[in-house]
C-alpha cells in the first residue's frame, strides 16, 4: 500500500462531516438555533480527527519528506497553499468552538458566526481534499522510492497509534494547570 492510502481514506470520512455541515446550516437558517452538542463534536472531530491526526500525518511526516526533495515549482506551490489552508481551517475551527461557548452563554448573535464558520469550512474541505488527492498525493508518490513509501507509511501508522495517548494527556494537563 501506499503511504497516500490512509490519508484518502481520511479525506472520505472528513468530507463526510462537511457535508453535514451543510445539513446543519439548514436546520441552524430554519429553526433560528443551535445544535450545540453537534457543534461541540464538529469542533472535537475537526480538531483532532482532521487537524491532529489527518493534517499531523501530512504536515510532519508527508511535506517533512517532500522537503528533502526537488520538488517542480508547481507541487512546492501546492504544498505551500495546503499549509495555509490548514492553518485557516485551524482558526475557523477555533472561531466555531467560541462562538459556540458565547451562545451557550446566551448570546443569540453568536449564531451567525456558527453559521459562517459552518459555512467555510463546509465550502473549505471539497476542494481542498480534491487538491490533495488529485493534483498532490498522486504526482508526489514518484519523489519516494518503494522503500521510502513503505518507511513513511510505518511512520503514519506509529503517529496514529500514539495520537489517542497525545490527546488525553493534553486533556489531563490542561486540568492540572487550573
Amino acid at each position: 500500500m501506499k503511504p497516500i492510502g490512509p490519508l484518502m481514506w481520511e479525506h472520505r470520512l472528513i468530507e463526510k462531516m462537511a457535508r453535514l455541515f451543510k445539513v446543519e446550516i439548514e436546520k441552524n437558517t430554519e429553526q433560528k438555533s443551535v445544535n450545540t452538542g453537534f457543534i461541540d463534536a464538529a469542533v472535537d472531530f475537526f480538531g483532532t480527527y482532521a487537524d491532529q491526526t489527518h493534517h499531523g500525518k501530512e504536515e510532519n511526516i508527508l511535506f517533512k519528506e517532500l522537503a528533502k526533495k526537488r520538488l517542480t515549482p508547481e507541487h512546492a506551490r501546492i504544498i505551500d497553499e495546503l499549509m495555509e489552508e490548514h492553518v485557516f481551517a485551524r482558526k475557523t475551527v477555533l472561531r466555531l468552538s467560541e462562538a459556540n461557548e458565547q451562545y451557550l452563554k446566551g448570546q443569540e448573535t453568536a449564531r451567525k458566526e456558527i453559521i459562517a464558520c459552518l459555512t467555510e469550512l463546509a465550502n473549505l474541505y471539497p476542494p481542498h481534499i480534491e487538491k490533495e488527492d488529485k493534483q498532490l498525493f498522486y504526482p508526489c508518490m514518484n519523489y519516494f522510492s518503494q522503500e521510502e513509501q513503505d518507511s513513511m507509511l510505518q511512520k503514519f501508522y506509529e503517529f496514529d497509534r500514539n495520537m489517542i495517548h497525545e490527546k488525553y494527556r493534553k486533556v489531563v494537563e490542561k486540568y492540572e494547570s487550573h
